[in-house]
């Protein structure tokens, strides 16, 4: 699932940043209200975060599973059809101040297929096709980032002239194999063997993109390797998949 992500408030009538949430804080729900998605609302699926409030438009119960869990489509096992087909609104807060990071996101929308879909699932590994994220021999691109080894991944994200750029600051490679995922069509696992962390920014030319570009940046397997020394591999490895044990519409509010 691909989210765009907006963050603002309000004070005297003029925008101000968003503190972000404490590290540590394990967010869950203050209010949540799911209701189905408006049939004519033309929109379309959105994801986004204005002061406290995060709202979640046309979104189905696998993509709620895709964002909250990182996973891929073909990790997930024993979904009922409505689980795909129905499209959900979710207007909320979180119950801790601040704007949470990418980790506490997820765990939010995994309390919320729990608390208010009755989600219940296991993990089993099994053998698919994916993409290996591994080191070039022997390439020094990469940034690393010393700041802070505990600090959170910050993520920005834009399209200009059909060309995507995607900037990471203080981001792990499992981090960046997560993100990663939501640009390619199998799971991505980290086998960089790389620890700290570091920054990226990643440019590259999408398949369906219309730019007019004089001199458009590649394609995303080649920018991986041209710009930060990484590429992606495809082979066959365990990966992990969630089972769905049980799953059940919400009572809308």
């Amino acid at each position: 699932m691909t989210a765009r992500c907006t963050a603002q408030s309000q004070d005297a009538g003029k925008p101000q940043p968003v503190k972000s949430m404490a590290k540590e804080a394990n967010p869950d729900w203050e209010v949540a209200t799911i209701k189905a998605s408006d049939p004519n609302d033309t929109r379309g699926q959105d994801f986004f975060m204005r002061g406290r409030r995060v709202a979640l438009r046309d979104t189905t119960v696998r993509q709620f599973l895709l964002l909250g869990y990182g996973v891929q489509k073909s990790q997930l096992a024993g979904l009922p059809d409505w689980a795909i087909a129905t499209r959900w609104d979710v207007d909320g807060t979180p119950d801790v101040d601040g704007q949470p990071s990418l980790r506490q996101m997820q765990g939010m929308v995994r309390k919320l297929l729990a608390e208010r879909f009755g989600l219940q699932l296991h993990h089993e590994q099994r053998e698919m096709a994916v993409f290996a994220l591994t080191a070039v021999k022997g390439s020094s691109r990469l940034s690393a980032n010393t700041s802070d080894p505990n600090g959170w991944l910050q993520q920005t994200t834009r399209e200009d002239n059909g060309r995507h750029v995607e900037e990471l600051k203080n981001a792990s490679m499992a981090e960046l194999a997560i993100i990663l995922q939501y640009y390619v069509d199998r799971p991505v696992l980290d086998q960089t063997g790389l620890k700290g962390r570091y920054d990226f920014h990643l440019q590259w030319t999408p398949d369906d993109a219309q730019t007019t570009a004089p001199d458009p940046p590649p394609g995303l397997f080649t920018a991986i390797q041209d710009q930060i020394g990484l590429k992606l591999e495809r082979v066959k490895a365990p990966a992990d998949v969630l089972v769905i044990d049980k799953i059940a519409r919400p009572g809308e509010n």
